[in-house]
């Protein structure tokens, strides 16, 4: 588990890019998930709000490399 504490200005899409590098539909769902009540604060975090967020997800599996041409 991921403890931050929102910045000014924070959305909870950038406090999710800033927690595993990138923000998708899947990483904010998890995050308004594990905090009950959070989007109830506004799409503009208050300064200094805390954000439980789950392990990073695992990468996909990586897929073959397809090569027309040698």
């Amino acid at each position: 588990m991921i403890e931050l504490r929102s910045r000014q200005g924070d959305t909870v899409d950038l406090i999710c890019r800033r927690a595993y590098g990138r923000e998708t539909a899947e990483t904010v769902a998890a995050a308004l998930d594990t905090n009950p009540g959070l989007a109830a604060l506004g799409p503009i975090l208050p300064v200094g709000t805390v954000v439980r967020l789950p392990d990073p997800p695992s990468a996909p599996p990586r897929r073959a490399v397809v090569r027309l041409w040698d």
